[in-house]
């Protein structure tokens, strides 16, 4: 379990969630943000959206930014319009977004996506994070998906019944353009938070798990 307040100066920490899709980062790491915000306010976030869609779809993505978010201290939200499945084609301008608008940032932890998602856009991402941020915390998240590609996490994050509970909830309330999807249902999202919780031996049997290449103690 990971419990984060401030730096050992008082200064707030600050983290950086990186998505490609609307709801890649809810899902990934949505109760970890609850359960560090639950018991930590003095977190800074910077929330990054890569492929909104816009219209409803981008709605959808602020909507829930201000549900997870809602207790942090300080919180900016950026979203793109990217196109959906693209990526690897869109490189360059995709890179330019981290140079220019994500690399002089110096957060203290970073949730990304997972370099060997199944999907194309899942591993630019990831690509472009460890390219950009080479001395950093940086944990990826996992996306349940019809690939059927979710490996063996090595860290994991305990979640209380408050975090894991709201973070179906907010969910399903904020993406409701996605609930016609088969997949996009609480029973998936509460099954893999609860094997997760298994295999890290979680007190609430609910837990959230990621990939860490490395980290320094």
């Amino acid at each position: 379990m990971i419990s984060i307040g401030s730096l050992r100066d008082g200064s707030p920490l600050k983290i950086l969630c990186v998505g490609c899709h609307s709801d890649d980062i809810e899902i990934g790491c949505g109760g970890t943000i609850l359960q560090l915000l639950s018991g930590n306010p003095n977190l800074e976030f910077c929330w990054m959206v890569f492929s909104s869609g816009g219209g409803e779809r981008e709605k959808e993505a602020r909507k829930s930014a201000e549900l997870f978010l809602d207790k942090a201290k300080k919180k900016e939200l950026i979203v793109k319009d990217f196109r959906d499945g693209f990526f690897p084609f869109e490189g360059a301008k995709i890179k330019s977004v981290f140079e220019e608008e994500l690399k002089h940032r110096t957060p203290d932890v970073i949730f990304t996506q997972n370099r060997k998602d199944a999907h194309q856009d899942h591993r630019q991402i990831a690509e472009l994070t460890w390219n950009t941020f080479r001395d950093h915390l940086i944990l990826e998240y996992e996306i349940p998906k019809y690939d059927g590609d979710l490996g063996q996490p090595n860290f994991f994050v305990t979640l209380d019944q408050t975090a894991y509970e709201n973070k179906v909830h907010y969910l399903m309330d904020a993406f409701q353009s996605q609930r016609s999807k088969r997949w996009f249902q609480p029973e998936t999202f509460m099954a893999l938070m609860r094997l997760r919780g298994m295999e890290c031996n979680a007190p609430s049997g609910y837990a959230e798990a990621f990939y860490s290449r490395k980290s320094v103690l």
